[in-house]
């Protein structure tokens, strides 16, 4: 049975704080889900089928929050793949709703970094001891900029791609962040500015990396029948696809691709359309490499051109051929949590219907993208690849 069409997005809201010091996790986690039910027209009584990652919520995760929010759910779905948690959970409330387990499902992030300290992806994280990997990679410090550091790196060496192409992807970033008043970096970049900020990560500058922030984000997603009864512009789901990457122990070690090569085909093939019909797509910025990557991946340019085709202004809405991250993104509005593949759906939802900010908005806005992974680049992650057309 093809999944394509099952489910529509009917309900999308980013919170708005940058920095909730006096707002608990749940409670923002309550917060986001108000605010799309009321985008979608719906209460949490219509809700049946719950969906959030378990490492973002507290306590027992789902559990824990369909209590707090006073839901009455037959479906639950704590699946955590990092920051592609999201975009996983799009695809499994489809399959959810299609096989009739849920009619209504509702999908939230939070997260609060930035109120808890949370300095850059500089340190060593730890871990839980037992994780198999801790005992092997803790001694050699890895940390999550310096791990993107090495894709950087190799694809530099492999493509030569420069650190002036990298730079590219915070300025289109950044050109659409100066309309995002919620924006945590509305002051437009150039490539100088970026290869000119302090050194993080050599090749990576600070400007290469996303924000810290706290927030987060809700999507509702309902069956056919619900979606058409409601009065908000129709956005159906059409494709969907994810796929994990491993590093195979160092045995198989290839840093030029990633996990998005297999979720992005899996995805096309369900929608029935190719790279060269998306108009619009949300990238996961954690880096600048990152979009350079997935881009590559996704099929929207070849193996180690995407350098090249960031520069040439592809990415900035009005002027390329691919606009992205029309928000900001991670590289400058917000990445809540430090997740950032709810956001990358909310603007693609905002794109499909056509509501993004005037000066952003796509034209041709029938069929968008947005693309997340989860993990990390230099080792292991999930990538996750959702497609959407504006009935």
């Amino acid at each position: 049975m093809s999944l394509k069409g099952k489910a529509y997005i009917v309900g999308a809201y980013e919170h708005p704080t940058r920095k909730a010091p006096d707002t608990s996790l749940a409670q923002l986690h309550a917060e986001v889900a108000k605010g799309a039910l009321d985008d979608a027209g719906l209460t949490k009584n219509d809700v049946d089928g719950y969906f959030c990652a378990s490492g973002d919520t507290p306590g027992l995760g789902g559990l824990s929050m369909i209590e707090y929010m006073g839901l009455n759910v037959r479906h639950i779905d704590a699946t955590d793949t990092g920051g592609s948690s999201y975009l996983v959970h799009v695809g499994h409330a489809l399959e959810a709703i299609a096989a009739g387990r849920c009619n209504v499902a509702l999908i939230t992030l939070a997260g609060r970094p930035r109120s808890e300290g949370m300095q850059t992806g500089t340190a060593p994280r730890m871990g839980n001891v037992q994780q198999p990997d801790v005992q092997f990679e803790f001694p050699y410090g890895p940390a999550i900029a310096n791990m993107y550091a090495m894709v950087a790196r190799r694809h530099m060496h492999e493509f030569g791609t420069t650190s002036e192409q990298l730079a590219w992807v915070k300025v289109a970033a950044s050109h659409h962040a100066q309309y995002n008043p919620h924006a945590m970096l509305q002051k437009v970049v150039t490539v100088e500015d970026v290869v000119n900020s302090p050194m993080v990560a050599d090749p990576l500058h600070r400007l290469d990396c996303c924000v810290i922030s706290d927030g987060g984000g809700a999507l509702v997603l309902a069956k056919p029948e619900i979606a058409r009864s409601l009065a908000r512009p129709k956005v159906k789901i059409i494709g969907v696809g994810e796929a994990n990457k491993i590093q195979g122990g160092g045995l198989a070690l290839d840093l030029t691709y990633s996990a998005g090569r297999r979720s992005g085909k899996a995805a096309f093939e369900m929608a029935g359309v190719t790279p060269a019909d998306i108009r619009y797509a949300s990238i996961y910025d954690s880096f600048t490499i990152t979009v350079i990557v997935q881009l590559e991946d996704l099929g929207f340019c070849e193996k180690g051109a995407g350098g090249k085709f960031v520069a040439d202004g592809n990415l900035i809405s009005g002027i390329g051929r691919l606009p992205f991250n029309t928000d900001g993104g991670g590289l400058c509005s917000n990445h809540p949590g430090n997740r950032g593949g709810m956001t990358k759906i909310i603007e693609a939802v905002r794109q499909a219907r056509g509501e993004a900010h005037p000066k952003v908005q796509v034209k041709n806005h029938d069929i968008v993208l947005a693309h997340g992974t989860g993990g990390s680049l230099g080792t292991r992650h999930v990538g996750a690849t959702v497609i959407l057309e504006r009935e």
